[in-house]
């Protein structure tokens, strides 16, 4: 049970057993009946593209540190999807998005990454003008740059990010073909 948040009751403070309850076998408090249900983390990540070229950041904290990735993170409770991008956006590099539609729907997945949770990709592109103005590095970023399709750097963080890119690249050679 050290996985888990609760070791004992948040109620009574019972300690808790593992029972088969709702399908599963979860922890349950044997005095007062409190079932403990470990809801999945939620993240956001943002895919913008501006003048042919993506937006990555290289991570300053585990999991991944020093590799690049898409800009975003964990949505805080009562927040909706969009207005979490576009806070980690603002926190992270100090841009503003509009968000053009969701991409995908990833699992969180890899080394020292929490796998239950969920993983949301949108596409996005600046909200603002922002030819020459340089992008900040803030929060959990060391550096952020804006990448053309050949030059992406080979050490990615996630499968998202690497997943997210080649159906980029594959889509930009499949126009050129047309």
């Amino acid at each position: 049970m050290n996985d888990q948040a609760y070791v004992y009751c948040p109620h009574c403070a019972t300690p808790l057993e593992l029972r088969e309850r709702f399908g599963q076998v979860r922890p349950i408090c044997p005095a007062c009946g409190f079932v403990y249900f470990q809801d999945p983390k939620v993240a956001v990540i943002g895919f913008v593209v501006h003048d042919e070229k993506l937006l990555l950041i290289r991570r300053a904290v585990d999991p991944a540190k020093g590799k690049w990735a898409l800009p975003g993170g964990y949505m805080d409770a009562g927040e909706m999807p969009d207005s979490a991008l576009r806070r980690e956006m603002r926190e992270e590099v100090g841009l503003d998005i509009d968000i053009e539609r969701l991409l995908e729907i990833y699992p969180m997945a890899g080394p020292g990454v929490d796998a239950r949770g969920i993983v949301l990709a949108y596409a996005a592109v600046p909200a603002n003008h922002i030819d020459g103005q340089p992008l900040e590095a803030h929060d959990d970023v060391s550096e952020a740059g804006w990448f053309a399709p050949n030059e992406i750097p080979d050490d990615l963080a996630f499968e998202s990010t690497r997943s997210l890119l080649a159906a980029w690249q594959d889509r930009r050679e499949n126009a050129g073909a047309a």
